[in-house]
């Protein structure tokens, strides 16, 4: 049984949204990029997501539940000077900026570790857990993310005495951030060491695919943490691991309690990061690196099979850490073999299916932020967003109501997909904690 007072990590999983569809708006996602224009199937996307959040409740973990996005985003369609009606805008954006509408019809908020990062009370120098939002301001269609999440964070995380709620770093190059997807902490039950992986600083460029993480946007966020710079590590991303597809480092590393999960190729200096992680773990833990060798596993193969886009936890009880991983990567001869052979530190695998996630380049780990919270502060957070067996019925009641079971590229053009969302979404917030007034059409 677990002390009231003690940090617990509660996975917070985005609700695919009614408009989940394949776009391939994501340079450098291989997946988005491989089934663009493919026909999505956005109920079972939702009931798929819903499904791996019943599991995890089920083995004893606390889970929680965030909010779909509104889709379309009409705000940025009236601020690139479009007028009249919300069916007339959609009509004439669709007509005319179709890559933009396009972009404002994206389910991406779906993926919650790129929500923000957040850092537990434990490691703050205020005592209180900090968040921040990320400005995603490489690609346009998650951009648009920061303001709703930060309102969704707010929401969930009320008192400022205990929470601290960081709006996005300004929308520029110099300090562009992914959040969470980008962040690990390791830890052995108290104050942990935070590790934030960047992609280049502010005045590189990177040949190839986008390199979404600045150095300066890192550093940013950890001041604004209060992180101590005793436990603060800051570690290059490897190029060749971005360059295959890995477009965040939760495509090829993940980090739980003592222990690191990655493959070889992840780090652009692996022996400096585990030397800089053993100085800084002393005397709090001791550290364990699991490392998957590229001649068993080849990046193509991590990249396509998300083994490392898992999810590591401790369930109750259990001497040992359990991966969470997509059914892709059991279908995959190398990984298969790789998650067969885990022993020790990481005891044994969970497979779930997620499988409209990962073919637009979003496995187990992508759909969640993790936020470790104490008692004090989980009795602060507002009661509602985490996941109960009766919540979780009405969560998939809900989707059968209103998702369809379909959707080609050419229903995106339906101004009633638009109007559908909205009565969605507006249903949903008598079955979340959201209030009347939280999605902008409810306002209007």
């Amino acid at each position: 049984m677990r002390d009231a007072d003690c940090d617990v990590e509660i996975n917070f999983d985005g609700l695919v949204g009614p408009t989940h569809n394949y776009a391939g708006l994501s340079l450098g996602n291989l997946a988005s990029a491989r089934n663009r224009d493919a026909v999505a199937r956005p109920r079972d996307a939702a009931l798929q997501g819903i499904g791996k959040m019943r599991k995890l409740a089920a083995m004893g973990l606390p889970q929680g539940v965030l909010p779909p996005h509104e889709r379309p985003n009409m705000a940025w369609l009236h601020a690139l000077g479009f007028s009249g009606s919300d069916q007339h805008v959609w009509e004439r954006a669709w007509r005319d900026e179709q890559g933009m509408a396009r972009a404002m019809l994206a389910a991406s908020p779906m993926w919650a570790a790129n929500a923000g990062t957040i850092s537990p009370s434990a490691d703050c120098g205020d005592g209180r857990l900090h968040a921040s939002v990320a400005n995603l301001q490489t690609m346009l269609h998650r951009m648009l993310e920061a303001e709703q999440t930060e309102r969704t964070l707010r929401r969930l995380m009320p008192d400022e005495d205990r929470f601290a709620v960081h709006a996005a770093l300004a929308p520029h190059d110099a300090l562009s951030d992914e959040g969470a997807a980008n962040h690990m902490r390791m830890h052995g039950g108290a104050a942990g060491i935070e590790i934030f992986v960047y992609d280049r600083t502010a005045e590189e460029r990177h040949a190839g695919f986008p390199a979404r993480q600045t150095l300066e946007a890192c550093r940013a966020v950890a001041r604004r943490h209060a992180l101590d710079p005793a436990r603060t590590i800051f570690a290059r991303q490897s190029p060749e691991a971005i360059n295959a597809g890995a477009f965040h480092n939760d495509v090829v590393a993940v980090a739980h309690e003592q222990v690191l999960f990655h493959h070889e190729h992840a780090f652009a200096d692996k022996a400096a990061l585990y030397s800089q992680i053993r100085e800084k773990a002393q005397g709090l833990f001791e550290p364990v690196f699991v490392e998957v060798a590229a001649s068993d596993v080849s990046l193509d193969d991590a990249v396509s099979s998300y083994l490392f886009n898992s999810q590591l936890v401790r369930e109750p009880g259990a001497a040992s850490l359990t991966l969470i991983a997509p059914t892709e990567v059991r279908e995959n001869n190398k990984t298969a073999a790789i998650a067969a052979q885990l022993s020790g530190a990481i005891g044994r695998v969970e497979f779930v299916e997620v499988r409209e996630s990962m073919r637009n380049g979003g496995g187990p780990a992508c759909l969640r932020l993790r936020v470790s919270m104490n008692g004090a502060e989980r009795a602060a957070m507002r009661q509602g967003f985490l996941l109960t067996d009766a919540l979780a019925d009405q969560l998939e009641a809900w989707v059968r109501k209103h998702y369809r079971e379909e959707i080609a590229p050419a229903d995106l053009a339906d101004p009633a997909l638009f109007l559908e969302t909205r009565i969605a979404l507006d249903d949903l917030t008598r079955i979340l904690p959201l209030g009347g007034d939280f999605y902008p059409f409810q306002r209007s």
